[in-house]
C-alpha cells in the first residue's frame, strides 16, 4: 500500500460530468482506446463535477499567460478495468522492448517487472478503500497545446517510464531546450496549483483534486487540515 492510500476515502455522491469539448482539447479516439482499451461505451473525458469546476479555473489561468494556448486532456476518468488493461499493456511493452519471452518468465522475474510498471501505474485495485486515483474522477493527465494544436515541448511524453517524467528533472538545466522544458512544466504547475490541484511527485502531467493523493499532499502541506478523500459516481 502506498502512503496516500492510507487516507480515508468516502463516496461523496458527486456525479461524474463530461469535460466540455469547447473549453479543452480532447482527442478522439482517446489515447488508451487507440491502444485497444475497451471503455464499453463510456468516455474517459469525465471528472467529478467539483473537479471540473477547478479545471475551468485552470483554463482561465492559462489564458492570462497565453490566450492562444489550450489545455489538452490526455486522460481523466479511468475505470479499474482500463487500469488493469494499461498495467498489462505496459508490462508486455517492457518485455517486448527487452526481447523477453513472457511465457518463460518465473514469478520472481515477473514481479520485478511489475514493480517497474507500478512506478507509474497505480495498482488496479477493486477495493473501494484503495482505488486507483483516476477511478475516483479526481485525477487528470494533461498538457498544453499551442495555437497550431501542437503540444508545447515538455521534454518527455505522458506515461513515459523513465526519469524524465519526474517534474523537476530539468530544474538545474543550463542549456536550451532543457531550460524551456522546465519553464513549460512550471506553467502547467502554476495554472493547476492556482486552481487548487496538487501535482503527482513523480509525473509532471498528473494532477488531482479531492482524491487520496490530493488529500495526502494537502495534509502534508497543511498539517491542521485533516483532509479526507472522495470519489464520485459515473452517470453517463
Amino acid at each position: 500500500m502506498k502512503s496516500y492510500q492510507k487516507i480515508i476515502i468516502q463516496e461523496c455522491g458527486e456525479p461524474l460530468v463530461q469535460i466540455p469539448e469547447q473549453d479543452f482539447y480532447l482527442e478522439t479516439p482517446s489515447a488508451y482506446a487507440r491502444l485497444g482499451a475497451d471503455y464499453q461505451g463510456k468516455s474517459p473525458y469525465f471528472l467529478r463535477a467539483g473537479v471540473l469546476d477547478k479545471l475551468l479555473i485552470a483554463k482561465e489561468e492559462l489564458k492570462k499567460i497565453n490566450p492562444h494556448w489550450k489545455i489538452r486532456i490526455f486522460d481523466a476518468y479511468r475505470p479499474v478495468s482500463i487500469q488493469k488493461f494499461m498495467v498489462e499493456y505496459t508490462f508486455n511493452s517492457i518485455c517486448k522492448e527487452r526481447e523477453i519471452n513472457v511465457d518463460i518468465l518465473g514469478e520472481e522475474e515477473k514481479e520485478k517487472i511489475y514493480q517497474e510498471v507500478f512506478k507509474i501505474w497505480a495498482i488496479p485495485s477493486d477495493n473501494p478503500l484503495t482505488p486507483p486515483p483516476h477511478s475516483t474522477g479526481g485525477a487528470i493527465d494533461l498538457t498544453i497545446m499551442d495555437e497550431n494544436k501542437q503540444s508545447i515541448p515538455m521534454g518527455g511524453e505522458i506515461d513515459e517510464l523513465s526519469l524524465v517524467s519526474l517534474p523537476d528533472y530539468y530544474l538545474n538545466a543550463r542549456d536550451e531546450p532543457e531550460k524551456t522544458y522546465h519553464q513549460h512544466r512550471q506553467i502547467l504547475l502554476q495554472i493547476m496549483t492556482k486552481a487548487g490541484f496538487h501535482r503527482h511527485r513523480e509525473e509532471w502531467w498528473h494532477f488531482s483534486y479531492g482524491d487520496q493523493m490530493w488529500a495526502w499532499l494537502e495534509n502534508e502541506a497543511n498539517p491542521q487540515s485533516h483532509c479526507i478523500a472522495k470519489y464520485g459516481k459515473y452517470e453517463q
